[in-house]
């Protein structure tokens, strides 16, 4: 599938998106949320960040696919995920 880059207006803090588009005539409808994940809470005590992150989406809601891993800081990190076509 190709890759179409859309302008989210910038909020904070998590984000539930829709998007409905046109392809060649035929209505589609996307749905994505953005989750924050902060370092100190992450469920699977690790100081490695990036097994932290392995561990977060390898658990996440299995109705959900990994769509694009943030910019982390010190804080937190924001994943968005895509929800399943076969689950709309």
């Amino acid at each position: 599938m190709s890759v179409i880059g859309i302008e989210i207006p910038k909020m904070e803090g998590e984000q539930e998106i829709e998007v409905e588009v046109k392809i060649n005539g035929i209505k589609k409808q996307f749905y994505y949320r953005v989750e924050i994940f902060f370092w100190e809470e992450c469920p699977f005590p690790t100081e490695d960040r990036v097994e932290c992150i392995r561990n977060l989406i390898s658990s996440y809601d299995s109705e959900w696919d990994l769509a694009h891993i943030g910019m982390p800081n010190d804080d937190y990190i924001p994943i968005t995920f895509k929800k399943k076509r076969s689950q709309i």
